[in-house]
């Protein structure tokens, strides 16, 4: 009972914050710069994750400047925003999550790329303005697994969005994503959303959940020159792996 008194208490925080997040997109972004529309993110997600009882921890380096383009293993829905607390970067992310209530608007405020996963042309379409986004400078994300995974291992990587980097000339940095029961250091499924998971179980759980740790271990830049796509998602997939087994 105490863990669901808790947890409502949590959700209620919760949904106020987004609400809050959503006002500042649709009122305050317009008029403001682009870096403090970045600073502002990263405070809001930071926020977020405490209202979750989520602590974060960083380890290595976040990206300081663009252009750079990240990659990571996918866990969960809260991905985006532990990323986010740790170092704003636009996501590429699917495109039904547009027209999302709320979530939506704060995806898109934050300033998302949507891609149709299930049209193959439509990712010439998106390395194309990722392309042109890292020439300009920006931090970029992806989860080059493409969905989730349950995190006991690394689904293949797609090595179409790394064709950005390689034609931007932009370097690619590797992280690994791990959540974890504060008290212990023990990898935690409380937040994982895959398969036929239900996303208000997913966030019921993680609300429930003992005090977490969302750890991002971020790696070394690699540059882009003279890459091959392909060849390179198999490294960087085992790239990914290494970090995930260095969190901790």
């Amino acid at each position: 009972m105490l863990h669901s008194l808790k947890a409502c208490s949590r959700l209620l925080h919760a949904v106020g914050h987004a609400v809050v997040g959503w006002w500042t997109i649709r009122h305050k972004f317009p008029s403001l710069p682009q870096e403090e529309r970045n600073a502002r993110v990263q405070a809001w997600s930071r926020r977020m994750l405490q209202i979750m009882g989520i602590t974060l921890k960083v380890q290595g380096t976040p990206p300081a400047q663009g252009p750079v383009l990240l990659i990571c293993n996918h866990l969960s829905w809260l991905d985006i925003t532990c990323l986010h607390a740790a170092r704003h970067v636009r996501f590429v992310s699917k495109s039904d999550v547009k027209s999302w209530p709320l979530i939506g608007t704060l995806s898109t405020g934050s300033g998302t790329l949507y891609i149709e996963r299930e049209r193959r042309r439509d990712a010439l379409r998106v390395v194309h303005h990722m392309t042109e986004a890292l020439r300009q400078g920006d931090l970029i994300g992806v989860f080059p697994e493409g969905t989730t995974s349950d995190g006991r291992g690394l689904l293949p990587f797609h090595a179409n969005l790394l064709q950005a980097a390689i034609s931007s000339g932009a370097p690619v940095l590797p992280a690994a994503l791990r959540f974890a029961d504060a008290a212990t250091g023990e990898t935690s499924q409380a937040p994982r959303y895959i398969g036929d998971d239900n996303l208000l179980a997913s966030l019921w759980n993680t609300l429930r959940a003992p005090p977490l740790l969302a750890i991002v271990r971020y790696g070394e830049p690699q540059e882009s020159h003279g890459r091959d796509r392909r060849e390179w998602a198999l490294s960087l997939h085992e790239d990914v792996q290494q970090l995930r087994r260095e969190t901790h």
